[in-house]
């Protein structure tokens, strides 16, 4: 089938300033532009996408999909009405309204939002992760193993994660706790802050899934002070001295056998969490060389100069072509 044969959208949550309580806005503008990256892309390629945005109102979204017939939509939402853990709902419509879509199902999207119920079925599994505790009052703080990172549970994108979230003593402790549950209005994840390097591996699945090249985000640069995380200024703030200085590589400069355990425990992740189509996971590994799954992204970020690209370029796939696979599968798949 040619690719003007199938009617495709791409759907993407549209940033709403006005209705927004968060300081965070950057990750959410740039939704629009990752969507425009797979449409010139994928028209490129010979398909003819239509874009349709999600603002405000959820039945015009809707009509938008239905009135047009569309044979798969790309599914690059985040969230609705700038609300981030809505996220799966989205995928939940599609479902309801029997739409092919791309990316991963709404179960998985809802689980993995949630990064302490993650990190149970990772070591339920038996797969590595560092140690925590849910905390959803200062009251509640039983974790005392320190250096520690506190972050929101329920955010992604770097979301709530600046350097003052790496913790060493339990009054920075509870200070930071009480600042997520405050801004962010969920429970803190509390953390072991893992001291050493950071990678993620992004998984493609077309007819099984595949690791593709390990990145490191390198943190060799990072004025001293400042620990070595990927934090919301550091993938964000263009001008930053943290985003300056905190450098994707990929391939990772590892020996084949680490680049080999990374694949395989992102690969088992995956499945695990009931991944489709595509995922990232990103991993900590500490000074002795042991790695640590600090969470599994189901919707990466899939722009053309973000890290799940970056991993295809590595691994010698054209962004079109991926896409034009994953299209391909999706509008396969039973409805």
């Amino acid at each position: 089938m040619n690719p003007e044969e199938i009617n495709v959208g791409i759907a993407y949550n549209e940033y709403v300033s006005s209705e927004t309580k968060k300081i965070e806005k950057l990750s959410e503008e740039t939704v629009k532009d990752m969507a425009m990256d797979v449409y010139h892309q994928i028209s490129e390629f010979g398909y003819r996408p239509k874009l349709v945005p999600l603002v405000n109102d959820l039945y015009e979204f809707m009509h938008k999909i239905t009135d047009q017939k569309l044979d798969v939509v790309i599914n690059l939402c985040e969230g609705y009405k700038d609300r981030p853990f809505m996220e799966f709902c989205v995928a939940s419509l599609f479902e309801l309204m029997a739409v092919r879509y791309t990316g991963n199902p709404a179960r998985t999207l809802g689980l993995c939002q949630n990064k302490y119920q993650t990190k149970l079925m990772l070591h339920g599994a038996g797969l590595p992760v560092a140690k925590g505790q849910l905390v959803a009052s200062p009251d509640d703080i039983t974790f005392h193993q320190f250096p520690a990172i506190v972050k929101p549970n329920n955010e992604d994108a770097s979301l709530g994660i600046y350097p003052h979230s790496v913790v060493r003593t339990p009054e920075e402790l509870e200070i930071q706790v009480r600042q997520v549950l405050t801004t962010y209005n969920q429970p803190a994840l509390v953390e072991q802050y893992i001291a050493g390097r950071e990678f993620n591996v992004a998984v493609m699945d077309i007819e099984a899934p595949k690791a593709l090249p390990v990145s490191e985000i390198d943190f060799s640069k990072v004025p001293k002070g400042y620990p070595h995380i990927c934090s919301y200024e550091a993938k964000w703030f263009e001008g930053h001295v943290l985003f300056d200085t905190t450098v994707p590589i990929c391939p990772a400069k590892l020996s084949a056998a680490k680049q080999k355990q990374l694949q395989t425990l992102a690969t088992k992740a995956f499945r695990l969490m009931g991944c489709r189509d595509y995922a990232r996971v990103d991993f900590r590994m500490n000074k002795q060389g042991r790695p640590y799954i600090l969470e599994v992204n189901p919707n990466p970020d899939v722009s053309l100069n973000a890290g799940y690209a970056r991993g295809l370029r590595a691994a010698q796939i054209e962004y079109s072509d991926f896409w034009d696979r994953i299209i391909r599968k999706t509008y396969q798949r039973n409805r």
